[in-house]
């Protein structure tokens, strides 16, 4: 049997080796984990805070002010779209991060001179308008807020792609160690944004805005300097083909081939040769779903293989992936809806409660820290304690796969909504049975913490979902995925704001609606935390279906023999076959127990 000591001897090195060569590993993630710490600090802290600042300082009214928050992250996160592609096509992903960090560092610096100077600010022009923000001012303002999405997206849709990179998932160790580092780059953010919610907002409420501001554009900038310096640690992974040309390729040829019939065997599909292929990936074996895409994978009689005629079926599987991953996202954007709520109208909840620690003022914007805290508890006893247990039990190097841990997550952010319905409740009635009395600000502890378990579970699953069922060439732009949810969760919150109060301003007796006016003490936003509630719970069976429907990567590591093009892979972490697993065909090679024993190992996670 050929292994890697084979290949050593005859002169050729592992992909193991290649990729190692000294770098990667957890020295060279720790400049990642402090640029996320101090990155997180700011942003974090600007989250929470610029809902007041947009109320108290731009003069928006309340929906006016929370749309505009949502949008602009909403924006922010979509934008890890565009990183996430120009790394995986023309950029390092580490030179992608160092490009967009200066964008984010110019958006900052842009927002603290327009807080710092009176003549850069609106004027207040009454409650019945949505922004007293015009001309120059608004210019300003949108343009900072425009570079700091697009450079802190930009940077989120490479930077967790360079930390995973420093892991091979072909080595057993690393497989582990992987999902160990998207443990500990959360860990790393929440961590940040914990000192971020206490100490910059502070700052930013009670001493000056632009203090706020700039502490914000320290902290990132010495976290880029950081990142920069541990250059000669990290593993590059090279560039290839562009994944949105590699995705039209098959559209085009499966569009093309449309009327041909695909052979009943996948046997009957091209594929790349073993033999003298000149990059060292396993392929894809070949699935059921989505057949209509094998038909980019039929070879004419008497054509040559080139690009735009025929794909392989790998190619054709990549598409597949990507197809599959959709409804997984999908099903996650209402509990970003959820999220969007904690960041907005559970801040303006917290203005109207108790706010006192003794004789200490805490600002509202800082209710956050408790989740952050119980995350920073949670994440190493989850790591240390559940993880081993499960793998024990399950197998699985991660414990439990990342859907199960996802699904998790969609759970408590359902039960997280229907306790803020609960407090919420109680919270105004008590306050017009009798004002001014209020209730502590710590009763938003609860929707706070289970929210706070639910983004443990659920970003961490799909951060490392994406990476790891991603095609190699898209990686980046896969990660990017999991901040396309939040994105769209952001979104769809501005979207159910300005629904909800048009369509209960018509139906309500007050003809006003839900979420009318500033004075929350006279809405109905518990009402709206319901519907939520009720909302999170249906999109929850809908996340069932489709995670039991998806289908997990199945890779065949191809036997290759010593030739000057050729690479010996390294042994992968073997899962349990299963009959489907010795069904797939590729390149007219059964999977089958005698192509095991020659060195091809088939990976499927079990769902």
């Amino acid at each position: 049997m050929m292994g890697g000591r084979e290949g050593s001897s005859a002169g050729y090195k592992t992909f193991s080796e290649m990729a190692n060569n000294g770098r990667g590993g957890f020295r060279a993630t720790i400049f990642i984990y402090i640029l996320t710490s101090l990155e997180n600090m700011g942003f974090i802290a600007n989250m929470v805070t610029l809902f007041t600042y947009f109320l108290t300082v731009m003069f928006f009214n309340l929906a006016g002010a929370a749309n505009t928050l949502t949008n602009f992250m909403g924006a922010t996160f979509l934008l890890s779209l565009v990183g996430g592609f120009i790394s995986d096509t023309f950029l390092s992903r580490l030179n992608t991060c160092l490009i967009f960090g200066t964008i984010e560092l110019l958006g900052l610096m842009l927002m603290t001179i327009q807080a710092y100077s009176k003549k850069l600010q609106p004027t207040f022009c009454g409650f019945d308008k949505t922004s007293c923000v015009k001309g120059g001012t608004a210019a300003m303002l949108y343009v900072s807020l425009s570079l700091y999405a697009l450079g802190s997206g930009g940077v989120r849709g490479a930077l967790p792609a360079l930390g995973a990179d420093q892991f091979n998932q072909n080595d057993p160790s690393e497989a582990e160690a992987l999902s160990t580092f998207f443990n500990w780059v959360i860990l790393s953010a929440t961590v940040g944004a914990s000192v971020g919610v206490t100490v910059i907002v502070w700052v930013s409420s009670d001493v000056k805005w632009y203090w706020g501001f700039f502490i914000c554009l320290v902290t990132a900038f010495i976290g880029f300097v950081v990142l920069a310096c541990g250059r000669r640690f990290y593993r590059i992974q090279p560039r290839g083909q562009s994944p949105i040309i590699r995705v039209l390729q098959v559209t085009v040829v499966a569009f093309k081939n449309r009327k041909l019939t695909a052979p009943e065997k996948p046997d009957g599909l091209h594929e790349i040769n073993d033999k003298v292929t000149d990059f060292p990936e396993s392929k894809l074996v070949h699935t059921d779903q989505f057949r209509c895409l094998d038909k980019a994978a039929i070879l004419g009689k008497n054509s040559a293989a080139r690009p735009w005629a025929v794909c392989t079926v790998t190619q054709v599987e990549e598409v597949k992936i990507l197809a599959r991953m959709l409804p997984i996202l999908f099903s996650t954007i209402i509990m970003n809806t959820c999220l969007a709520q904690l960041q907005t109208f559970s801040i303006r909840q917290g203005n109207e409660m108790n706010r006192l620690l003794g004789s200490f003022e805490v600002p509202a914007s800082s209710i956050p820290v408790i989740p952050l805290v119980f995350m920073s508890i949670l994440i190493p006893i989850y790591e240390f304690v559940f993880v081993p247990f499960a793998r024990k039990i399950t197998g699985h190097p991660a414990g439990i796969t990342q859907l199960q841990r996802v699904g998790i997550g969609l759970v408590l952010s359902a039960i997280s909504m229907a306790v803020a319905g609960f407090v919420e409740a109680k919270r105004r009635n008590h306050f017009l049975k009798t004002p001014p009395v209020k209730i502590s600000l710590f009763w938003l502890s609860f929707q706070y913490g289970i929210f706070g378990i639910a983004d443990m579970f659920t970003l961490v699953g799909l951060l490392e979902f994406f990476y790891k069922e991603a095609p190699k060439g898209m990686r980046s732009l896969s990660t990017s995925f999991t901040w396309v949810s939040l994105s769209f969760g952001y979104f769809l919150s501005s979207i159910f704001v300005d629904l909800i109060n048009a369509v209960t301003k018509r139906i309500a007796p007050s003809k006003q609606g839900w979420l009318h006016g500033l004075d929350i003490n006279h809405n109905n936003l518990n009402l709206f935390y319901y519907f939520l509630a009720i909302l999170s719970c249906i999109n929850f069976v809908n996340y069932l279906y489709w995670a039991s429907w998806y289908k997990y990567k199945t890779e065949e590591l191809p036997v290759m023999e010593l030739k000057p093009k050729a690479f010996i892979s390294a042994p992968v972490f073997k899962k349990e076959s299963t009959p489907e697993n010795h069904g797939a065909t590729t390149n007219g090679s059964s999977a089958s127990a005698d192509h095991t024993e020659n060195g091809a190992k088939l990976l499927k996670p079990s769902l």
